[in-house]
């Protein structure tokens, strides 16, 4: 699909030509002398970045792979929307260049939601009727469940200004709003244990998205696994017998600070709870030990692939020491409090 807006395709090429002739002397852009610059670009030149993550990285050509900008004028009306999903995006060099008179304008750049696959809708925007107030995203749901990986979403935001006749290159940065979470069951005594033998669920309320990408309560989701399976991790020190263990893997939204998720796993046969936890507070339990200076909620917004490993006794029921937290041990010694 094409770079669909009413941007001037020349835009790019006038620029340069602009730039080549003021460095051979015969005219700037920028020059008082000359009346008539129709053919000097004018409006925002833009490049997106992500390196809201744990490794600091732009990794926008990387994990973007549709991207979706929306334009609104100072009164929040609606002005344009670029949808771009070629390969370009892959490139580290991509820009995104809109024609745009002087003004104050609002951009919401997402990432994901222009793509066949996409997890999440958005609704139409089409004629300047359309307000910024009404912009929202929501994640798409069978009745408030989801058992689907979901298709990765991003989000930015950037006020720009500009003057007559002014060409501007900004940054826009975005963060990620999608978590895949696995869930791992090992048993201390080396049995086997099998996936089928429990249930797996993870609540939150977390299905809309504001125009600031605030989440907006709508009653709740249960989120079940998108894959669920066994491996083998190893043998145990004393012997050779294999180390098995049973895993179930989500695809949830946005994890934030406000809302109380739970993780839940069931004895399928018993029907007994092993445990059900707040997840938010273990997830931050490993922020407390390793990030003590970064603020909850940027945790949970730049670390969006987590693993949590439980041990389990020879009844199924969960030790409740220690787990392990994207490879690293926490020993729980006040789990009363969480």
């Amino acid at each position: 699909m094409k770079l669909r807006s009413i941007v001037s395709p020349y835009a790019a090429t006038k620029r340069l030509l602009c730039l080549l002739v003021a460095a051979f002397g015969w005219i700037s852009c920028e020059s008082s002398i000359y009346t008539d610059q129709s053919d000097c670009p004018r409006g925002l030149s833009l490049r997106f970045v992500y390196d809201y993550n744990m490794e600091y990285a732009n990794s926008f050509p990387k994990k973007v792979d549709c991207l979706s900008l929306y334009v609104f004028d100072e009164q929040g009306n609606f002005v344009k929307q670029l949808t771009e999903t070629r390969d370009v995006l892959s490139k580290e060099s991509y820009r995104m260049e809109l024609e745009l008179d002087a003004g104050n304008y609002t951009l919401v750049a997402y990432g994901g939601l222009a793509c066949d696959e996409a997890s999440f809708s958005i609704p139409e925007f089409t004629t300047r009727a359309s307000h910024y107030d009404e912009l929202s995203v929501t994640l798409n749901h069978d009745n408030f469940t989801s058992n689907e990986a979901l298709h990765d979403l991003f989000y930015g935001k950037l006020n720009v200004s500009l003057g007559e006749e002014e060409f501007v290159e900004e940054t826009l940065y975005m963060m990620k709003d999608t978590n895949n979470i696995k869930i791992a069951l090992q048993q201390i005594n080396g049995k086997t244990i099998a996936a089928s033998q429990f249930t797996f669920e993870i609540t939150d309320d977390n299905t809309l998205f504001d125009k600031n990408n605030n989440i907006v309560p709508q009653g709740g989701i249960v989120y079940s696994p998108w894959a669920t399976g066994e491996d083998i991790v190893g043998s145990w020190e004393d012997n050779d017998t294999p180390v098995s263990v049973a895993w179930a893997e989500f695809s949830t939204s946005r994890i934030v600070v406000e809302n109380n998720p739970r993780l839940k796993v069931t004895n399928r046969e018993t029907g007994d709870v092993v445990f059900s936890i707040p997840l938010k507070e273990y997830m931050l339990l490993l922020k407390s030990e390793l990030y003590a200076d970064m603020q909850s909620q940027e945790y949970l917004d730049r670390e969006s692939e987590w693993s949590m490993v439980f041990f389990l006794d020879d009844g199924f029921r969960w030790i409740d020491i220690q787990i392990i937290i994207n490879g690293w041990t926490v020993r729980l010694n006040n789990i009363e409090d969480l």
